[in-house]
């Protein structure tokens, strides 16, 4: 490389996204930022963020939280940053790139990093006022404060954004339809059938999908601003808020203008080492470039890869990017979406190995060759076992397809370990970490944990799919090599949650500091303990507290140090600062009068009220220092604590059972309110939810429960262990046809061993899957006493049962305990000004208020703070 004589060669960066990030990650990683200028030119008003999680900042993300620079590292590394400067023109003959704050920069190495822009389709009305792309934070905060004043909204393109931004605007409070050209969702990672189930679990969100359809024009008012969509097959879609997610298209045009050669349909033409074919000492990389294979790649792990390779060949080290592995794992609304290698069986002769469960949104295909051989395959609903099946790519499992497709609970699954992956399986797509440098690192580098193997591989640290395989690897490694993993409950314990509640069962110890004192490790003790163990200890202590003789009440003296936030003043915290009120209403059975309770409590308050899954009412954005007032009213009619906030027994829903329904065979809302009644407020390491369905028809949907029963003409049938929420999982058929008694019985041994034996915030699946022998060893336990506890559980039950108080009852009831109620201490009078509200659809909502961006046209000599100017 060339340079003026005392001068350091300078490396020019266009664009400063998540790929120009890692190229400047990568110099620093060989040392060129210390033999090198590095000037970087970032057109937007901010440096790298993560824009895969973009979508999250509707979640209560900041932008600061999605940032992924380090001032302290630009500012280590000398590096020139220049935020809202971006580069306009480049003279490659003068080796010279302009930026539009007028700033000419002379460069060495020019590495053009400039990414993609949305494409918006040519219709009419595509310009108009409620239009959007959806791309950047500063596109995310137009979208919000329109949205204030939309009632609806819709997306173009049912793609990956498409869908993040639909939710959005669920999210914003929107009507939202999304509109996908296509015959299905998401038709590059998904198949038909994939489409399907993909595409019931989002109508049953709410959001309304018009597939097998295009945008024809966009429809404008008097003022010009949008009010519908006419659409491709004749329809009209009233709508006041438009967004364009119908895929991007490179961002080349700079390299256009200077003469850099590009793909026939966009890219700049790059060759293996990722120099442009035109000029070797311009490079690209990320999403304006067109790779040596022909293509473009969107996602961020191949970007990465190419920013390494580039920052190795301005170093003179060996490096090539010939392709990458497309596989992505994503969650969606809430639902897992997986697809990896040939998702879509375009090999010759292979074979579809699939399983499908319409009704709990469950599609898995698993594509495979004639010899077993492993070739791709596509995951929607539970996408638990992606990390595993991605690595097996190319090779043929141990196992049968069949087995490695089925959900717990359908069958007998496979399990397969870490031990079961080759070494050269790669389990950090992101980063290209395969198995064997991951045992590397902890056989080599001395690395014993998690954190450490990731700061030595870079494992771990994209997107963040692989953590669980690794976290199995890295524990599997240590087992092996003879070294004593560390299964403790955290730093403060050595022992798992399952000894801490056999230490404190036995010992009847009723307080976390003499648990600390006595079992704690040795540099733990006399210490204040930590955010882990204190609120699993305290929930211990809580679910033991009639046996050894604690009080049951969670913010009764230490024990009310031990509570997180929701748990601290009875209730769920909300996005605002504001919180919710849900009232106990077994099996969702409620009398005229309380409703009308509700109502009024809800009106008098300016609450806004949400009938929810679990069949009960919810009445959102109390104020803290409101709370005992709510609930007073509340006790007084006849109501008690819901434990929404609380990690116990949640809901027991039933159908309306034989009472009213002609298919009925047993009185299922009677035996919901029973154990509803039973079992509340009893304390568990997560939550739990139940339901009862009074024929085979199941509209109660028991068997996504923790515990779930299911009439039948001869009595009652059990499942326990299931889940319907981000990883959803059929229960297990536990006992049939049992009695009222021995149901209950069979229900109060399960909890009490699910409470005695899982880990930290462990729900019933994760348990019934980790516990060895798993449903059959429960079985044993729990029906067939093998290991001789029955009748210590359900004493343990009993007490439960007979010493239970309901938490707001007695709160209301004390004035000393009335006296946490309050947002500041030292003006309990004083309510928080942050949290406020707006009004929507006759009710009202959060008000978020929007970052002041400030942005202002840089001058000539700006630089961000943290960076040097050499």
């Amino acid at each position: 490389m060339t340079a003026t004589p005392g001068n350091p060669p300078t490396i020019v960066l266009v664009g400063h996204g998540m790929v120009g990030q890692r190229f400047l990650e990568a110099l620093a990683e060989r040392g060129l930022t210390g033999t090198h200028r590095v000037v970087v030119l970032c057109e937007e008003p901010r440096p790298a963020y993560d824009r895969v999680q973009l979508t999250s900042y509707f979640s209560g993300k900041t932008p600061e939280d999605l940032s992924l620079t380090d001032m302290a590292f630009i500012g280590e590394h000398g590096i020139e940053l220049r935020v809202g400067d971006p580069a306009e023109t480049i003279d490659r003959e003068a080796r010279k790139v302009t930026a539009r704050s007028g700033l000419v920069v002379e460069y060495d190495i020019l590495v053009l990093a400039t990414g993609s822009y949305p494409f918006v389709p040519p219709v009419p009305g595509k310009d108009a006022e409620g239009c959007f792309v959806y791309r950047t934070i500063e596109d995310l905060l137009a979208i919000e404060e329109y949205a204030k004043n939309a009632t609806t909204g819709a997306v173009v393109g049912g793609g990956l954004l498409g869908l993040e931004a639909a939710g959005a605007l669920k999210g914003l409070g929107l009507t939202s339809h999304i509109v996908e050209f296509a015959p299905r969702l998401m038709p590059v990672q998904v198949d038909e059938g994939g489409g399907a189930a993909l595409l019931r679990t989002i109508e049953e969100m709410g959001l309304s999908v018009h597939t097998g359809v295009g945008t024809q024009e966009i429809v404008t008012g008097a003022d010009g601003a949008v009010t519908g969509m006419k659409l491709s097959d004749g329809s009209e879609l009233a709508t006041d808020l438009v967004v364009f997610s119908a895929g991007v298209r490179p961002r080349d045009q700079l390299a256009r203008d200077c003469g850099l050669a590009v793909g026939e349909r966009g890219g700049i033409s790059v060759d293996e080492r990722c120099r442009t074919v035109t000029d070797e000492r311009v490079f690209a990389i990320g999403e304006c470039a067109l790779a040596s294979d022909g293509r473009v790649y969107g996602l961020v792990a191949p970007g990465y890869e190419q920013a390494e390779t580039a920052a190795a060949t301005i170093a003179d080290d060996e490096a090539s990017f010939t392709g990458a592995d497309l596989s992505t794992k994503l969650k969606l609304l809430g639902v897992d979406v997986a697809s990896f290698g040939d998702a879509h069986g375009t090999a010759e002769d292979c074979l579809d190995v699939v399983y499908s469960d319409s009704r709990a949104g469950l599609y898995k295909k698993l594509v495979v060759g004639r010899d077993g051989t492993l070739l791709g395959g596509i995951l929607v609903g539970d996408a638990e076992a992606y990390g595993t099946l991605r690595a097996f790519t190319g090779s043929v499992p141990p196992v049968s397809p069949e087995s490695l497709v089925l959900p717990a609970g359908a069958g007998a699954p496979a399990q397969l370990g870490p031990a079961a992956l080759p070494d050269d399986a790669v389990i950090c797509s992101c980063h290209n970490v395969t198995k064997g440098t991951i045992r590397g690192a902890v056989t080599e580098h001395s690395c014993t944990t998690v954190p450490e193997v990731k700061k030595c591989t870079r494992a771990g640290t994209g997107c963040g799919s692989c953590v669980k395989v690794l976290g199995q690897l890295v524990t599997a490694e240590l087992e092996a090599s003879g070294v004593e993993v560390d299964k403790g409950l955290c730093g403060c314990f050595a022992q798992t949650r399952e000894e801490l509640y056999e230490i404190v069962r036995a010992l009847r110890i009723t307080s976390y500091r003499e648990l600390l004192d006595r079992h704690g490790r040795d540099g733990a003790r006399g210490g204040e303990g930590c955010e882990v163990c204190k609120p699993a200890v305290g929930s211990i202590i809580a679910s033991l507290a009639p046996a050894i003789g604690a009080s049951g009440y969670v913010l009764d003296g230490e024990q009310a140090a031990l509570q997180d936030t929701n748990d601290h003043f009875l209730a769920n915290l909300q996005r605002n600062g504001s919180y919710s009120v849900v009232p106990r209403i077994p099996g969702g059975e409620i009398a005229p009068e309380k409703l009308i309770v509700i109502g009024e409590i809800a009106r008098d308050f300016g609450l806004y009220t949400k009938i929810t899954g679990g069949q009960r009412i919810d009445m959102f954005g109390a104020r803290v220092e409101q709370l005992p007032l709510i609930w007073a009213r509340l006790v007084d009619a006849g109501f008690e604590s819901g434990h929404a906030y609380g990690k116990s027994l949640r809901t027991v829903k039933s159908c309306v059972g034989q009472t009213w329904c002609r298919y009925g065979v047993q009185d299922s809302v009677r035996m919901a309110i029973d154990l509803e009644l039973r079992y509340r407020g009893l304390r568990s390491p997560h939550k739990l939810k139940s339901a009862v369905s009074g024929c085979a028809r199941e509209c109660a949907e028991a068997q996504s429960k923790d515990f779930g029963v299911i009439a039948t003409s001869n009595g009652w049938n059990l499942y326990v262990g299931g889940n319907g929420g981000a990883t959803p999982r059929h229960a297990d058929l536990l006992a049939q046809d049992l009695s009222d008694a021995e149901l209950v019985l069979l229900i109060d041994r399960f909890l009490m061993f699910y409470i005695r034996t899982a880990d930290k915030l462990e729900r019933t699946s994760t348990w019934l899957e980790r516990i060895p022998g798993g449903l059959d060893h429960v079985r044993d336990v729990v029906v067939h006493d093998s290991l001789g506890i029955c009748d210590e559980l359900e004493s343990l039950m009993s007490a439960h049962v007979a010493h239970y108080r309901d938490e707001w009852a007695e709160t209301i009831n004390d004035p000393q305990k009335l006296a946490r109620f309050v947002s500041f201490v030292n003006a309990p009078g004083t309510p928080d000004p942050v949290v406020g509200f707006v009004p929507e659809r006759d009710q009202m909502k959060p008000d978020l208020p929007l970052l002041d961006i400030g942005l202002r046209r840089p001058s000539h000599d700006d630089l961000l703070e943290g960076s040097t100017r050499r």
